[in-house]
């Protein structure tokens, strides 16, 4: 399975989320799972790629010509993909992946989930959307979510694809049985 994994290219300023995209890494690696990200040598991305190589991994990166330009790409991984801009990105990245998580990012991470959240709702795309709320960070997320069904603007049944892991074991839970149910 490829599992498309958005996260920031900076480390964050809790050693939680280094850790925990450590043992996400670790895990895509020795499950025979291959990791599609940005593409990125820095922060958290660059601790993801890693230990996914580390473990034994597939590592694609995505990223486009002006980051490689600048210099960001990861020279390491498995395969690299080069696109023109952003779009073509972000379009690749969804073509490449049977399951998407977010790991805690930044405004760019959740600009990549929010148009795979909509695809799945859309019904456009059939594959697990994870949001990894570690320590709660997804839960303002999950509650705009709960806010829009409140209010009749969603319905449980377009955000059913959407959903929130608050550990590596539920994140694993979720790919596994989607797998099992295949």
């Amino acid at each position: 399975m490829n599992i498309t994994v958005y996260l920031g290219a900076n480390p964050g300023s809790d050693p939680a989320l280094r850790t925990a995209v450590r043992e996400l890494g670790t895990w895509i690696g020795e499950s025979g799972h291959a990791l599609v990200y940005g593409g990125s040598k820095s922060g958290l991305m660059g601790e993801l790629a890693h230990s996914v190589l580390l473990a034994g991994g597939e590592v694609t990166g995505v990223e486009p010509r002006f980051f490689v330009e600048a210099g960001f790409v990861y020279d390491a991984i498995t395969r690299l993909i080069v696109t023109e801009d952003m779009s073509r990105r972000k379009a690749k990245m969804i073509e490449l992946g049977d399951a998407f998580i977010a790991f805690p990012g930044g405004t760019g991470t959740l600009e990549e989930i929010a148009e795979v959240m909509s695809k799945v709702s859309l019904g456009h795309l059939d594959a697990p959307c994870i949001l990894y709320n570690l320590n709660g960070y997804y839960d303002a997320l999950r509650a705009q979510l709960d806010r829009m069904i409140e209010m009749g603007l969603s319905s449980p049944e377009k955000q059913a694809g959407i959903r929130f892991a608050d550990s590596l074991d539920a994140v694993r839970e979720i790919l596994e049985g989607d797998v099992r149910g295949a």
